[in-house]
């Protein structure tokens, strides 16, 4: 019996972790003289855009932010018909917008094929409106193609894992025409760096990264350590 009571216990903490933890700003600090020193090496001017949905944006700009060629990943929302939002009309699902991450890569470092590859391996894109404990509009998975050539690279990226059979189920991924992103809050920006000691980042977001370090080694920066 006291098995099953602490594995309730860790499931509620994780499960509400996302919602109670985001509704709390906490302090953020600037990235490191390093990560500044990376991105001051891009060319501004040949970057291109990847904006996509995958669940909690905590969880995917993490992963995104250790990619080579990866300039900036910014946490917010897309997809939606209020301007502006905050994080707590998003969270009542009425608002059409979905949790994204605004990605901008040096395409002759890393292709948009490639990021997007890495997105369909680190969340479940056949769950309708739903990762893990995180249940709503908000949290579908989507990808908002900036042009008809990244339309046609989704496309192709989506057949290509579904003959894989990576996944058991169909993929279920939105594919639509990028509109407009809105930045989200300050404290969502490089959440789990600022605060790996939280639970949500500790139980769900830390073996997410473990996972993506093991499967896309061959992708990450140099300075990152596996």
């Amino acid at each position: 019996m006291f098995k099953y009571i602490v594995i309730f216990s860790l499931f509620a903490a994780v499960s509400i972790g996302c919602s109670l933890n985001k509704n709390k700003p906490v302090k953020t600090s600037s990235n490191s003289e390093e990560r500044k020193m990376q991105g001051s090496m891009i060319d501004s001017t040949k970057l291109e855009k990847a904006t996509l949905a995958g669940g909690c944006f905590w969880c995917t700009e993490t992963i995104f932010q250790d990619l080579k060629g990866v300039e900036k990943v910014e946490s917010g929302y897309a997809g939606g018909t209020v301007k502006y939002p905050t994080y707590q009309e998003v969270c009542t699902g009425t608002t059409g917008h979905a949790e994204v991450i605004q990605i901008s890569f040096d395409p002759s470092v890393i292709s948009y094929e490639q990021i997007l590859t890495v997105f369909f391996h680190v969340h479940d894109p056949t769950t309708l409106n739903r990762q893990g404990a995180d249940v709503g509009t908000q949290y579908r998975s989507a990808i908002f193609y900036h042009t008809g050539e990244q339309k046609k690279t989704a496309e192709k990226v989506i057949e290509d894992i579904t003959k894989s059979a990576l996944w058991d189920d169909p993929i279920v991924s939105e594919v639509t025409a990028f509109d407009t992103f809105y930045k989200a809050e300050d404290y969502h920006q490089n959440y789990y760096k600022n605060n790996p000691e939280k639970s949500y980042c500790s139980y769900v977001i830390a073996p997410k990264v473990k996972k993506f370090y093991k499967e896309f080694g061959h992708l990450l920066r140099e300075s990152v350590e596996k």
